[in-house]
């Protein structure tokens, strides 16, 4: 089986690639000068094809022969000025994808999608995979852009694909892997003073990893699933954080007011260029928000068993590979 993966060079689609690459010949999809550096260990050889879902002929012929799709590629950010760019790569790019996956007759997609696109509102405090997308204030240009693209996907069921769409939270790897979403634990390893009043959901991301592998051989097509391992407050995530890495946690509940100083003071050191801190006015407000997200889909069909929070601080911690 041939199975082509956007995004392989990424810190999720990485980790899928070495796990795949035991059912499948592994073809990756990247950009020119892009790093290879996160499947420099994998056990399985990685077949690499120069590429981009934003150049449709290129997307067509990486398609050639192909059996499987899973879809890792997109943009991260937290930063307004980069809606357009976010649009883009996460909409357009998958819009692509999908459209080329249909001209050629490839028909089965696992698509990365993110629990952002379930959408946020203040009046909301649970979510699962039923719940309904609600325009509001909390919903950063990230979200709608996934939830855009997630809707590329459906589009795509309709016409004749076969996908199965994830959705993880905050994803947990290793610091030494040096991405975007490892560095929540830089908060706790500068011994920041303050916590924000919310929740964290997560998951350790060889436990999103293997959940996705599980689903897919269970052949849960047509269907989309949160992975989230457990939601915590953040002052108990980042006592635990701290605790496995020897450092203080933060003991200071961060109340609105400091917020909007914090905001300020972020503002003025972009402006300047003297910072690229993810924080504004709405990821501020998110992190104040309880927000529950459900795995019971997740349980009732595979029942898994998660790694335990603190294992998976030790192993962040840790130079071994995978």
């Amino acid at each position: 089986m041939k199975i082509l993966i956007t995004g392989a060079t990424g810190l999720f689609g990485s980790y899928l690639a070495k796990k795949f690459g035991a059912i499948g010949e592994i073809y990756g999809l990247r950009r020119e000068n892009s790093s290879q550096k996160l499947l420099q260990d994998s056990p399985y050889k990685i077949n690499w094809i120069e590429g981009d879902i934003l150049e449709p002929i290129s997307l067509g012929a990486a398609l050639e022969q192909m059996d499987l799709v899973i879809h890792a590629a997109g943009m991260v950010s937290f930063d307004p000025k980069d809606e357009k760019k976010l649009m883009e790569v996460n909409v357009t790019g998958t819009t692509n994808l999908v459209n080329a996956m249909l001209e050629k007759g490839v028909h089965r997609l696992i698509h990365v999608s993110s629990v952002s696109a379930l959408g946020r509102s203040a009046d909301t405090l649970s979510y699962d995979e039923n719940s309904k997308w609600t325009a509001s204030r909390f919903n950063t240009p990230y979200a709608i852009s996934k939830y855009r693209a997630e809707l590329e996907v459906w589009r795509g069921v309709q016409e004749g694909l076969q996908a199965l769409i994830i959705m993880p939270s905050v994803i947990l790897g290793k610091i030494s892997d040096e991405r975007s979403s490892t560095q929540i634990y830089h908060y706790v390893l500068e011994e920041n003073k303050y916590y924000p009043q919310g929740t964290v959901n997560f998951i350790d991301i060889r436990d999103a990893v293997e959940i996705t592998f599980q689903l897919y051989q269970k052949g849960q097509w047509g269907q989309r699933y949160i992975l989230n391992h457990k939601t915590l407050y953040y002052k108990d995530f980042f006592e635990k954080m701290a605790k496995a890495f020897g450092k203080k946690p933060p003991t200071k509940k961060l109340q609105w007011y400091q917020l909007k100083m914090a905001l300020i003071v972020v503002g003025i050191a972009k402006m300047l260029k003297l910072s690229k801190n993810p924080l504004n006015k709405q990821t501020a407000m998110i992190s104040q928000l309880e927000l529950y997200l459900q795995n019971e889909k997740v349980q009732k069909i595979l029942d898994y068993k998660y790694i335990p929070l603190e294992e998976t601080f030790q192993w962040a911690l840790s130079n071994e590979s995978q």
